[in-house]
């Protein structure tokens, strides 16, 4: 718990989660791809990609850690967000500061469409290669520093794919946790 709001951990499906709005590791052209970008769309049918193509085509290609919104097609959700995590290029190329971008802006966006539970997939720990622990703790670390200052939101869920990313989410939660001394 931080503030008012709550942190959950969940293994599962991203495209399942029936909260207010999911948040899909994109790409840069927003026209869907691997992983979780490309399960958003499949599940969420055209009209995400017919929004997503009305942005690009309004402000050309998102930039890394930059987000936007569409509504959510076919999925549980009622909106997605869209944010672009780095690639992994070894840790000295502003990596960290991206990825937390990709958290705080999304959470933004989030709290200015009024939208009160998130569901976050873990961000660039998949064909960007971000190692899993370094991302886990920045996810956690400006996940529970947005918390602390805004009232709104009152949940935030990481949907994770895997029982190695669900240990190395429980791992940062728990030592972000001890750092802040709950």
């Amino acid at each position: 718990m931080v503030s008012n709001a709550r942190i959950h951990l969940k293994l599962g499906d991203i495209t399942k989660e029936k909260v207010d709005v999911i948040v899909n590791a994109a790409n840069s052209s927003l026209m869907g791809g691997g992983g979780v970008d490309g399960a958003i769309h499949r599940a969420g049918g055209p009209q995400i990609l017919e929004e997503c193509k009305e942005i690009v085509s309004k402000q050309g290609r998102l930039p890394t850690g930059q987000a936007v919104i569409t509504s959510a097609g076919n999925l549980p959700a009622k909106k997605v967000i869209h944010t672009v995590g780095p690639i992994w290029r070894g840790g000295d190329n502003n990596e960290a500061e991206l990825l937390r971008n990709c958290y705080q802006n999304s959470l933004k966006l989030a709290d200015e469409y009024r939208l009160k539970v998130i569901a976050f997939p873990s961000i660039s720990t998949g064909a960007y290669r971000y190692p899993l622990a370094q991302a886990a703790e920045v996810a956690i670390k400006a996940v529970s520093n947005f918390l602390e200052t805004n009232k709104n939101i009152i949940e935030v869920r990481f949907i994770l794919f895997s029982q190695e990313v669900y240990r190395a989410y429980e791992q940062a939660l728990r030592e972000v946790n001890i750092k802040a001394g709950k």
